[in-house]
């Protein structure tokens, strides 16, 4: 699947981006008609700790999903931004099952 990531207020290194990748890659054990996947990163300019946003669209035929998640880190937001993507995805493909 192709991920297009894009970092907002900061240049993101090579490493983050393949972890990225990686972990979307994953999504496609449970739902093989993903089109293409956003990913957005932006660092917000305060004093809270939790100042980093993962925001992730999935698109998939007839619709998309959005998820986004404010963490410590990026790769803690992947994580729990592509745990969401994974219950949605399993939750449409079941969907679809009943339907025919």
């Amino acid at each position: 699947m192709k991920v297009n990531t894009q970092s907002i207020n900061f240049n993101a290194d090579r490493k983050l981006i393949d972890f990225i990748q990686k972990r979307m890659d994953k999504l496609d054990m449970y739902y093989d008609k993903v089109i293409k996947s956003d990913v957005y990163l932006k660092v917000e300019n305060t004093s809270d700790k939790e100042n980093k946003i993962f925001e992730a669209r999935v698109s998939v035929p007839g619709d998309s999903f959005i998820v986004k998640k404010q963490c410590k880190t990026f790769e803690e937001g992947t994580d729990t931004a592509v745990a969401s993507l994974e219950r949605q995805l399993k939750k449409r493909k079941e969907k679809l099952r009943a339907h025919t």
